[in-house]
């Protein structure tokens, strides 16, 4: 668990990086981009060895209803990822929609995964994106929203759905089912 415990420290460090201290990031310019975007690879990888390796006390485990909970809110997550890039209807209502995907993701898979590895793992990046928010509405105001048009909620919707059906290929492909 050790492993996990460094990628979510090596995760929050490069991602509140330019949060914590601007100027320091913006010292660095596009090479900071790089800086985080690399330290952000490497924490995955962490994160994943680390979860793939440990062991820990079972809570619960996957339940029809509760896989059926995590698979809904796994859409509403991808939506919410897609809507903040295409600035949808949504927007207007959540200020982060990423962090706002990425609790929903943490949340879901806390519901089908009740053993220590998981608590750690999207238990803390659940608490990340939670003091993510924080410090954004502190430093930053929220942005005006502006109406789309209605092909970029279509897209939103279809891109939710593309990314939903490789995600779940992906964990078939790894030999964990989300569908049952």
């Amino acid at each position: 668990m050790l492993l996990i415990l460094l990628g979510l420290l090596l995760w929050s460090g490069v991602h509140f990086w330019k949060r914590i201290a601007p100027d320091h990031r913006a010292r660095f310019g596009n090479k900071g981009k790089a800086i985080v975007a690399i330290g952000s690879v490497v924490a995955i990888v962490l994160m994943t060895i680390g979860y793939r390796a440990a062991e820990g006390t079972f809570f619960w485990g996957r339940s029809p209803m509760l896989t059926g909970i995590n698979n809904l809110l796994m859409l509403f997550a991808f939506y919410h990822f897609a809507a903040s890039g295409a600035k949808t209807r949504i927007t207007k209502w959540v200020r982060n929609p990423q962090l706002t995907a990425v609790k929903i993701w943490a949340l879901s898979h806390l519901l089908v995964n009740g053993d220590t590895p998981s608590f750690l793992l999207f238990g803390g990046l659940f608490a990340w994106a939670l003091a993510e928010v924080i410090v954004l509405n502190r430093v930053a105001p929220p942005a005006p929203y502006h109406a789309v048009p209605v092909k970029k909620e279509i897209t939103a919707l279809i891109a939710t759905v593309v990314v939903f059906s490789i995600t779940a290929a992906i964990h078939i492909w790894l030999g964990y089912n989300p569908f049952g």
